[in-house]
Parts: structure tokens; sequence; C-alpha cells
């Protein structure tokens, strides 16, 4: 679940927020909130925007 998110990230090329990836992605949005919150304690995304995330790279 993790890499898919990303990997959405990726494509999108933007800073995006949870609700635009589950949007990409078919995901529910509780469902990208918990690999979100999984992302950001492993350090794999960052926050060059308020409540917007980009992988970290």
């Amino acid at each position: 679940m993790k890499e898919i998110v990303l990997q959405a990230m990726r494509e999108a090329g933007v800073p995006l927020n949870a609700g635009k990836v589950a949007e990409l992605t078919g995901i529910d949005r509780k469902i990208v909130d918990k690999v979100f919150a999984q992302l950001k304690k492993e350090g794999a995304i960052i926050s060059p925007v308020r409540c917007k995330w980009i992988p970290a790279e």
C-alpha cells in the first residue's frame, strides 16, 4: 500500500494532500491517512507546504 501511495505521489510531480492521493489511487481516504502517518514516521515523505506532501528523495 505504501508503494502505491508513493508511486502516485511521484507520478503527480507536485505536492499532494491525502484527499488527492485517495482520488488518484482509488484507495479509501482513511487508509491513505494511515499510510501517510507511517510514511511520515519513516521519513519517506516531507512537507514543502502546509498539509501537502512529496516523497523525500
